[in-house]
């Protein structure tokens, strides 16, 4: 008896030991999650919301930035925002739930709903959704015009394929447009509605709907994109034919929701999900998903960006550590680099807090030795200049070995040279997030 007792104390006291040491550990990775946003906020202006938990509990849940900046009128958490191309998920679950009803197949061919399309006959329902159809990103040009919906069509089967279909991998926003009016022929419903009966409403997305061009909507942000002289509004965008692949508008809470809703079967069965999250091609798309990109920090994860006027979007599901990221911007902040630098904070890896990058002068045949490729990355010499892959990518000198990316300050690139002064790998930070990577061998 004594002895037990004696175990029963030692046990005790190993949970008031480790107690406090959990408690700590939650309360510094939230600690670290509120220091990386704070820094993003004031070095690299962040609008928008973020909303980090594990297991369901709040790591960080708060709102950065102004929702209107001609009256001074700050985010708050339950800010609506446009979530671009977020919406994809939405648009392939709605497709799911019409094939679970035995209403589409997904070898149904595009010919079945929209005969006159061209090539139509050799595109399928999975083709669309996997973006392995062959048809162009497009939209751009269509969606800030004022088009209306059968000239808008007529315009999109004008676009010539990219490929042929089922033969390569290429992101389509026109499959997803195509998608949505689908869901439209096949339910007799608007794609608003069907969305709002058969997903939101279920979920208790309360304050998630699709955008049109008529209705006022409580809370929600406008959106400002990022100009050399400062922030302007975003074009006008025709909400009645920018569905499928966008539209959507939700909240960080929404979406968390969403994200519990995607664990269970109210919405999806088993299967359905299964064929969800299978990548189909060599770039992992799945069903408005991609799974497992190469930013997953070497952990499961199922995820989407967003990015259009104004606004960026990223969604992001570990679903083996049970975390959820998502970043709601409405002025062009890298939602997908600060959701990639939130992750790993949350997998409790190290990452460095942005800071100011100052350009600084120094011996640019330097150069040479750093000219080459690294992994899938090749540094080029041109005119004086180093540049990350391409022209349009110059990098920019803050030591005579670290450079940052002119588009992207959270980018930077750190030469490594051994004793001999050979430059024979590269650290390359990424949202404060560091990588090394070798020097290739030719």
């Amino acid at each position: 008896m004594k002895k037990i007792y004696q175990i029963f104390i030692s046990a005790q006291v190993l949970i008031i030991i480790l107690f406090p040491t959990l408690i700590f550990g939650q309360k510094n990775v939230s600690t670290n999650l509120a220091k990386y946003m704070q820094a993003q906020v004031e070095v690299n202006n962040f609008s928008g919301t973020v909303l980090v938990t594990k297991n369901g509990s709040v790591l960080l849940k708060k709102a950065y930035g102004l929702a209107d900046y001609e009256w001074n009128i700050k985010n708050t958490v339950d800010t609506k925002f446009q979530l671009a191309s977020v919406t994809k998920q939405f648009t392939a679950t709605a497709i799911l739930q019409l094939v679970e009803k035995g209403k589409l197949s997904l070898n149904d061919h595009l010919s079945k709903f929209f005969p006159d399309y061209p090539k139509a006959d050799s595109v399928t329902i999975h083709m669309l959704l996997s973006h392995t159809s062959g048809l162009a990103l497009g939209f751009k040009e269509i969606a800030i015009s004022t088009i209306n919906v059968d000239s808008a069509y007529s315009e999109i089967k004008k676009m010539p394929y990219e490929f042929l279909p089922g033969t390569k991998t290429a992101y389509s926003n026109i499959g997803y447009y195509l998608l949505a009016k689908i869901i439209e022929k096949v339910s007799g419903e608007k794609y608003a509605v069907f969305l709002r009966k058969n997903i939101f409403e279920k979920v208790g997305m309360k304050n998630t709907g699709v955008s049109n061009n008529d209705s006022i909507i409580s809370k929600k942000a406008k959106t400002y994109c990022r100009t050399e002289k400062g922030f302007i509004h975003n074009p006008y965008i025709n909400w009645e034919v920018n569905i499928g692949h966008d539209g959507v508008y939700s909240t960080v809470e929404d979406l968390a929701l969403w994200d519990n809703a995607l664990y269970g079967k109210t919405i999806l069965s088993t299967e359905m999900k299964k064929l969800m999250f299978t990548p189909y091609s060599s770039e992992n798309w799945g069903y408005g998903f991609i799974i497992n990109p190469f930013y997953n920090h070497g952990h499961q994860l199922i995820a989407h960006d967003g990015g259009f006027f104004g606004t960026m979007t990223s969604f992001n599901r570990f679903t083996d550590d049970k975390i959820f990221v998502t970043v709601l911007s409405n002025n062009e902040s890298f939602s997908h680099i600060i959701g990639y630098g939130l992750s790993a904070i949350a997998l409790q890896k190290e990452v460095e807090l942005p800071y100011k990058h100052y350009q600084t002068k120094i011996d640019s045949t330097i150069y040479d030795k750093y000219v080459g490729k690294y992994g899938k990355i090749e540094i080029l010499k041109i005119d004086g200049k180093l540049y990350y892959n391409n022209v349009e990518m110059e990098l920019i000198p803050e030591s005579k070995t670290k450079f940052f990316r002119a588009d992207n300050n959270d980018r930077t690139i750190e030469f490594i040279q051994d004793k001999s002064g050979i430059c024979n790998s590269v650290i390359l930070t990424k949202g404060g997030v560091k990588e090394v990577v070798k020097k290739n061998i030719n």
